[in-house]
């Protein structure tokens, strides 16, 4: 990931996480998530069943923040942000998600909020997923399992 052509993070094998903050969600929902993140049995075991996780497997996260998933595209042709937090409140908590996370699982990089970055991600797959923190129902981060 690199932000004005200079490498900001980097990772090996683990999840690229596309992160949105919507309004409501709180320091619960980014724990939630974290939890969810840390557990999720995304990844491969002996048999090549989706059974471990990416603590299981030793991997690394990549949290990048991403507001745009919180879009509106129901209707028209252009998406609405309405169902996003304000940026100071998307920043706060998506700085708290990366601290805990970082508390947690030091195996944690991180992208900068309000930052234009351009990502690079060898998918693993193709595996990626909708995973939602189950507080309001429709929100939720897209994360992609990465390879080597």
């Amino acid at each position: 990931m690199s932000v004005d052509g200079a490498e900001i993070a980097r990772i090996g094998p683990g999840l690229l996480v596309l992160v949105a903050v919507e309004r409501g969600d709180d320091e619960s929902a980014a724990e939630r998530l974290l939890e969810r993140l840390l557990s999720y049995r995304v990844f491969a075991d002996r048999e090549g069943r989706m059974n471990l996780s990416v603590t299981d497997t030793g991997g690394a996260l990549l949290l990048v923040p991403q507001f745009t998933l919180a879009a509106d595209t129901g209707k028209g042709l252009r998406p609405g942000f309405s169902r996003a937090a304000p940026p100071a409140e998307g920043e706060r908590l998506f700085a708290h998600l990366a601290r805990r996370a970082r508390a947690r699982f030091p195996a944690t990089e991180t992208g900068r909020f309000g930052a234009y970055m351009r990502v690079s991600l060898v998918n693993d797959g193709p595996v990626t997923f909708w995973l939602g923190t189950g507080g309001r129902g429709e929100g939720g981060d897209a994360i992609g399992v990465s390879s080597p």
